[in-house]
C-alpha cells in the first residue's frame, strides 16, 4: 500500500478530529501501515481565514502523487473524511458572525472539497444525507463509516478515589456529566436548563470543558440556585474517570457530525441523552433523543430512571454492549476497505 498522508491544520490534544486522528495513527503503527501526518506550518498570527487557504495552497502545492487522507477542507484530496460535519449546514443552525471570512473561506474549499475528493467518508447517515442533498453528490461516492473509540481499563473504586480527591462527592448520589468545549454549540445552558427539572436535587454535575465566556455559565447556574451542585472542570486529560463514576451523560448539542463522547459515555455505563441534530443519535433509542437542544421534557425520562434503580442499570448495561461494536479496530477495518478501494 502507497504511504497515506493525513492531512489536519490543526494538532490539539483536545479536538474531535484530532482525537480521532491520533487513536487511527497509533493504530496504524501497531500494524506497521506507513503513513505521516501534515499539519499546518501557517503563522497563527495571521487571520484564521487567511491560514485555511494557505494551508490549502500549502497541502494541494505539494501533492504530487502522494495519497491523501483530508480531515480537512481542501480542494485536492484523495478520501475526504468529513468529520467536521457540512459548514454550509452548520451556518444555517447556528449564529455566527456575517462579517467573519471563515465562513466563505470554509464555504469555498467545502465545495471543491467534495467535488474533488475521489471518495467521502460520512461519519453519521446525517452528514451523508446533508452531503448528497447541499452538494448534488454521487450517493454512491459517499460512505458512512461510524467513529470507532478505544475501550479504556478504568474502575469505578479507582475513580471515584481519584475524582473525589479534588471533587467532594457523595457515594449515593446521582452523577450528571457533560464533556465538550465550545459551550453555546454543545448545549451548556440547555443542559443547565434541564439539571434545573431534576426532582432529586442530592445530585452532583460536572461540566468538562472550556470557553471563553465562562463566567456567562456560571452566573446562569447561580441564578438556577444550582451553584452547589454543578462543578465546572476546564479541559481534562483524566476524562474516563469522569465518565466512570457518572450516571447520566446529556449533550443538547445544536449540530454535531457525530460526538465521539456519545459513544465513550455508553461504553463506561452512562445512560446518555444527546439531539437529534448529533449524528450519534443514531446508535441510541428514540426515548434517549431529543427533538432539539431545549427539549427539556427527557427530565421527566430522567427523573423517572432515577427512581427505579434496577432500571438505570439496565439501561447501563446495554449502553456499554451497544458501545462495545463502536470500537477503533472496526472503524480501521472500514476505512482500511475504502482506501484500498480508492487506491486500486
Amino acid at each position: 500500500m502507497k504511504k497515506i498522508y493525513f492531512i489536519r491544520a490543526n494538532k490539539t490534544k483536545f479536538g474531535g478530529a484530532e482525537v480521532y486522528l491520533s487513536r487511527l495513527s497509533n493504530a496504524l503503527d501497531a500494524r506497521n501501515v506507513g503513513h505521516e501526518i501534515i499539519n499546518s506550518s501557517i503563522s497563527k498570527i495571521l487571520p484564521s481565514w487567511i491560514r485555511a487557504i494557505l494551508f490549502n495552497i500549502q497541502v494541494c502545492f505539494s501533492k504530487g502523487n502522494k495519497f491523501y487522507f483530508s480531515l480537512e477542507r481542501v480542494s485536492c484530496p484523495d478520501i475526504y473524511r468529513a468529520g467536521d460535519g457540512v459548514h454550509k449546514v452548520f451556518l444555517r443552525k447556528i449564529n455566527k458572525s456575517k462579517v467573519n471570512l471563515l465562513h466563505p473561506t470554509y464555504l469555498f474549499l467545502e465545495k471543491r472539497c467534495f467535488k474533488h475528493a475521489k471518495r467521502i467518508i460520512a461519519n453519521s447517515q446525517m452528514v451523508r444525507n446533508q452531503i448528497i442533498n447541499n452538494f448534488n453528490i454521487d450517493p454512491n461516492k459517499v460512505s458512512v463509516i461510524y467513529n470507532g473509540i478505544e475501550f479504556p481499563k478504568t474502575s469505578y473504586h479507582d475513580s471515584f478515589k481519584h475524582i473525589n480527591s479534588e471533587f467532594f462527592i457523595k457515594k449515593d448520589s446521582p452523577v450528571f456529566l457533560y464533556v465538550g468545549s465550545g459551550f453555546e454549540r454543545k448545549g451548556v445552558k440547555e443542559f443547565i436548563e434541564i439539571l434545573s427539572k431534576i426532582e432529586n436535587k442530592n445530585f452532583t454535575a460536572f461540566i468538562v470543558g472550556k470557553d471563553k465566556k465562562i463566567s456567562e455559565y456560571i452566573n446562569l447556574v447561580i441564578d438556577y440556585g444550582l451553584d452547589s451542585k454543578v462543578i465546572f472542570t476546564g479541559p481534562r486529560d483524566d476524562v474516563q474517570h469522569f465518565y466512570e463514576i457518572s450516571d447520566v451523560f446529556i449533550l443538547p448539542t445544536h449540530y454535531e457530525p457525530f460526538s465521539n463522547v456519545v459513544l465513550e459515555a455508553m461504553y463506561q455505563k452512562n445512560i446518555v441523552f444527546t439531539t437529534v441534530q448529533n449524528g450519534a443519535s443514531e446508535v441510541l433509542k428514540e426515548r434517549f433523543i431529543m427533538s432539539s437542544p431545549g427539549d427539556v421534557s427527557i427530565a421527566e425520562t430522567i427523573n423517572e430512571i432515577l427512581e427505579d434503580k434496577d432500571l438505570m442499570q439496565k439501561l447501563k448495561i446495554e449502553n456499554f454492549h451497544k458501545a462495545k461494536e463502536f470500537s477503533i479496530d472496526r472503524n480501521l477495518r472500514e476505512t482500511y476497505s475504502l482506501i484500498n478501494e480508492t487506491i486500486n
